[in-house]
């Protein structure tokens, strides 16, 4: 068992392989379960970015064997310098432009798709873990992050939902109407730290909105009993709570 442990840990065709595969199974392993809630990069998305990662790391240690073996005299020859790693720092730097091209600024000063491209760089990570043979940070780390991105979701909207501190968008009828919707949320004694207004849209859109951001009483800490609250004004059109 040592002598197949140490053999894969060698740069050879068979273990060049087995780290294409656990490449292939860490990426996808991330991936599936952002494709099953229908985000942006999915499954194929994850295990293209990770075995792309585990290539730009194996194909500069084939260099290396070569420039050992049969290109050394050549290499001496040109008096060349090798650097294995820089082939792995162009990839990062490259997955930086694909993580920033994902970000986008939604609706009411929402941003997503931050945890999709942090999810992809953690894939070339992985990749590039694979490609240099460290096996066991890549099981480590794929079951870490996994964990992270199917399961911690749910505990963080439910510990965000237990909170004092709360975050409101508002569509109500007219400007007008702002002083109104405030007293009501003034009433259910919850301290409002900001108010920001945001115009329509377009320019047909006559229904303003205004995010509020607020810490609820002690008495009165229920966030649906506060959206409940909001929406029962006539004025209201629409009122829900934003969690990043």
């Amino acid at each position: 068992m040592q002598a197949f442990w140490d053999y894969i840990h060698e740069f050879n065709f068979a273990s060049a392989v087995i780290r294409l595969i656990l490449a292939m199974a860490a990426g996808g392993a991330l991936g599936y379960g952002r494709s099953r809630k229908g985000r942006p990069a999915g499954l194929r998305t994850y295990i293209l970015v990770s075995i792309g990662a585990a290539m730009s790391v194996l194909i500069p240690m084939y260099d290396y064997e070569m420039l050992k073996g049969i290109w050394h005299e050549a290499f001496v020859a040109g008096g060349e310098k090798f650097d294995v790693a820089r082939f792995a720092a162009q990839v990062v730097a490259g997955i930086g432009f694909l993580g920033a091209g994902i970000i986008i600024k939604a609706t009411h000063q929402q941003v997503k798709g931050l945890t999709t491209s942090t999810g992809l760089f953690a894939a070339v990570c992985l990749g590039m873990a694979a490609g240099a043979g460290f096996y066991e940070v890549v099981v480590i780390s794929s079951v870490i992050t996994v964990i992270v991105l199917n399961l911690m979701p749910q505990l963080e909207v439910r510990f965000k939902r237990r909170t004092r501190n709360i975050t409101l968008t508002v569509e109500y009828e007219s400007s007008e109407d702002l002083a109104l919707i405030t007293q009501k949320v003034r009433d259910q004694g919850a301290e409002i730290f900001d108010i920001d207004v945001e115009p329509p849209e377009t320019v047909g859109e006559k229904s303003p909105s205004a995010i509020f951001i607020m810490k609820l009483s002690r008495e009165n800490h229920s966030h649906s009993g506060m959206l409940t609250s909001i929406a029962e004004l006539p004025c209201v059109h629409s009122v829900c709570e934003l969690i990043s």
